[in-house]
């Protein structure tokens, strides 16, 4: 499916397994912005929504409740997606209201979570730039497990560039990666094969693209 009826399917999952406040909330706090940010940065990197929750409660430092535009959760890793617009509210807002901008935050930072913020007008204009951010915290997240492995350079490289992707990835496209020659490449994808960390994702006779195997995608919850 394409964005629009992933997005849909994404979204409808979300309003459905929730009520009350949490269901105001996604309905009347996921905006343009958002979506917006969904089309434009998330889904040209990884084609999918798994392990993302829009408008995510969490408890603030003062035991009342607070809502994050986005919350990418995976074992281990909680990354908290913020994009903010640029208004008259921004304008008007008290000396207070930044304060407690500021250290709900903070609390945020103390209690585990990554924090990345968007500009309304970074994700309008420079969508790639916002990707790679994105691309790079979460691939450092991810390497952290893979660095706990005894995989050789290049297998953990391989596999990060697949988890960041989110699909299947050519030869070509890890020779361009790694900056490494057809043959060492080959050897590299024979040998994840071989240990079930990627399997043959099209060609028979000779492999086009690989995606992530049975047991890396059980391992990190791909």
């Amino acid at each position: 499916m394409g964005f629009e009826e992933e997005y849909q399917a994404f979204m409808n999952a979300h309003l459905q397994a929730r009520t009350g406040e949490r269901l105001r909330r996604l309905q009347e706090g996921h905006s343009h912005a958002e979506m917006m940010f969904l089309k434009e940065v998330w889904w040209p990197l990884f084609y999918h929504f798994r392990h993302l929750h829009p408008e995510y409660e969490v408890k603030d430092f003062k035991d009342g409740k607070r809502y994050l535009d986005f919350a990418y959760i995976r074992p281990a890793i909680r990354i908290c997606l913020e994009i903010d617009g640029y208004g008259p509210h921004l304008k008007n807002i008290s000396r207070w209201q930044f304060s407690d901008s500021l250290e709900r935050q903070n609390q945020l930072v103390i209690d585990g979570w990554t924090m990345i913020r968007f500009s309304y007008d970074q994700v309008k204009e420079q969508p790639r730039r916002c990707q790679q951010i994105v691309q790079q915290v979460i691939g450092r997240r991810m390497g952290d497990q893979l660095d706990q492995t005894s995989l050789s350079f290049g297998e953990k490289e391989v596999l990060r560039l697949a988890i960041r992707k989110g699909e299947a990835i050519s030869p070509v496209e890890v020779e361009k990666y790694l900056k490494l020659s057809d043959k060492t490449v080959k050897k590299v994808l024979s040998q994840l094969v071989d240990k079930r960390m990627l399997i043959p994702a099209s060609g028979t006779m000779r492999v086009r693209s690989y995606r992530l195997g049975t047991r890396l995608s059980t391992q990190f919850d791909i």
